[in-house]
């Protein structure tokens, strides 16, 4: 086990692109404007599943990092998914975007639809942030990385491809386009400075490598569960 300098490690974090869930083919045919609706509804409800156990997750982070100036700048994940005074949250945008494919917000807030390999996935990352290392678990929200592109080439697939989708509804994924480019560089700052021995980089290495098997996971429980 050899020690990365600094490039070396965050290419082979980055290399992880290669393995993000925008290759799974639930994801291929959903930017392609192949789903039906009820696909498109399947994956806004167990993916709300995900987006309102994101909070507890960073929550747990937080409670395990030590680092003051670390805290002050994770929190803001926080109120970025549960908003804040004057100012609405993730979670409501995800909401909105469930109405906007016609879905209520009682089924979908109290997860009637949510398949049994999409919870296990999710609890499994919130378990993992709670039980591992801060640093780790902060290395596993690197695929934010990869975010920016997804959001914007599935907004563009959304508008084009899904008319019937009311375009007020697409905002959670508008606003993702300026926060995960934010927070990847933060995740990436703390993760570069902080894994200061081969070992610690190959934690984080795998810490990210678990989380986009997560993510994969929880397409392949949607696309079963929602195959036409």
């Amino acid at each position: 086990m050899t020690l990365m300098g600094t490039e070396g490690f965050v290419a082979a974090l980055r290399a992880h692109a290669q393995r993000y869930h925008d290759q799974h083919p639930f994801h291929v045919a959903m930017n392609a404007g192949l789903l039906s609706r009820r696909q498109i509804q399947g994956w806004v409800a167990n993916r709300f599943y995900y987006q309102e156990n994101i909070p507890r997750k960073d929550a747990a982070i937080l409670a395990n990092c030590p680092d003051r100036e670390v805290r002050r700048r994770w929190i803001r994940r926080i109120l970025d998914h549960d908003g804040a005074a004057g100012e609405e949250g993730g979670i409501e945008a995800w909401l909105r975007l469930a109405e906007a494919v016609g879905l209520t917000r009682d089924e979908v807030e109290d997860e009637r639809h949510v398949v049994p390999g999409v919870r296990f996935a999710v609890d499994a990352y919130v378990n993992f942030a709670r039980t591992r290392p801060w640093v780790e678990a902060v290395a596993s929200s690197l695929t934010e990385l990869f975010a920016p592109d997804l959001m914007a080439e599935r907004l563009a697939a959304f508008e084009r491809c899904y008319p019937w989708i009311d375009g007020a509804g697409l905002a959670y994924f508008r606003a993702r386009l300026h926060q995960a480019p934010r927070d990847s560089e933060h995740a990436l700052q703390v993760v570069t400075e902080h894994c200061r021995t081969a070992e610690q980089q190959q934690r984080a290495v795998a810490a990210l490598s678990f989380k986009c098997d997560v993510l994969w996971s929880i397409l392949d429980a949607i696309d079963r569960a929602y195959a036409d």
